[in-house]
């Protein structure tokens, strides 16, 4: 008797656990993703990929920044930002790179590795020295994706990490990066820094790829993020903003969960 009764709980014990297994899932991959996402502010880019991919397919970086503005206004802020164009990759600009991290010299032009989204290569590449080498860096690839936004003006979506030190890809032999994994932190330098410029006169945020603890590029870099884009709308024709952007507010869900990551964040990060 005292045996039956042992299975019976373990079997009591097996359904509950299914059950709360069944819950979880649909909570943490159905439900709570549907709450959080919200594309309020641009709605053309409701069923976009938050994700790069490397020429392999691999998921690269996460999609986390996003301007609004013709290339001119994008390539004027970005100057006034003090962020220069990145070269392609040749052997001659890996040879640099090279050299810039033995001689610990800047090389404000190095090259980006490749990444695609929806197919294709980055229309825009920018990066900002960090230090006397080139091991160390911000970075930012842009993809036009939409001719014409809300504002009536083309929309970009970027991917800003910073690079935390070079080596030989184990996959292509040639130069490349690793990226810090606090991904948000290199979201808000970036923002921040055309907002610095005087060339935001709004900011607003778009779902990403959604609050992920253990992400993993194409590199295999590991990478934490809240999930969320951040846009910022550029002055039209380089003239100086004054005063603050104004931020436009997000859907109470969203600044619940924000608040939520913050504390989550710091647990990860340390």
């Amino acid at each position: 008797m005292a045996k039956v009764q042992r299975e019976a709980a373990g079997m009591r014990a097996l359904r509950v656990g299914l059950v709360v297994l069944i819950l979880w899932g649909a909570l943490a991959y159905l439900i709570l993703p549907r709450l959080w996402s919200h594309h309020e502010h641009q709605p053309g880019l409701a069923h976009s990929p938050a994700v790069t991919v490397t020429p392999d397919g691999i998921p690269g970086d996460p999609l986390n920044v996003g301007l609004v503005g013709s290339a001119a206004d994008v390539l004027a802020a970005m100057h006034a930002a003090g962020w220069y164009p990145a070269d392609p990759i040749t052997l001659r600009s890996s040879v640099q790179i090279v050299a810039s991290v033995m001689l610990d010299r800047p090389d404000v032009q190095a090259p980006v590795s490749p990444l695609l989204y929806d197919g294709r290569k980055e229309d825009l590449a920018f990066e900002k020295p960090i230090g006397d080498s080139a091991d160390r860096r911000n970075h930012v690839r842009f993809w036009k994706v939409l001719d014409k936004g809300e504002e009536g003006r083309p929309v970009w979506l970027g991917s800003a990490t910073q690079d935390a030190g070079v080596e030989l890809s184990r996959t292509t032999a040639q130069v490349t990066h690793h990226i810090a994994p606090d991904v948000d932190a290199e979201r808000d330098l970036f923002i921040q820094s055309l907002i610095d410029a005087k060339m935001v006169g709004a900011t607003y945020q778009v779902s990403g790829v959604g609050p992920t603890v253990n992400g993993r590029n194409g590199g295999g870099d590991r990478y934490y993020t809240d999930g969320e884009i951040h846009v910022a709308v550029l002055s039209e024709g380089a003239k100086p903003v004054e005063g603050p952007p104004k931020v436009e507010a997000e859907p109470s869900l969203v600044m619940l969960k924000d608040h939520v990551w913050a504390a989550v964040a710091v647990a990860v990060g340390g």
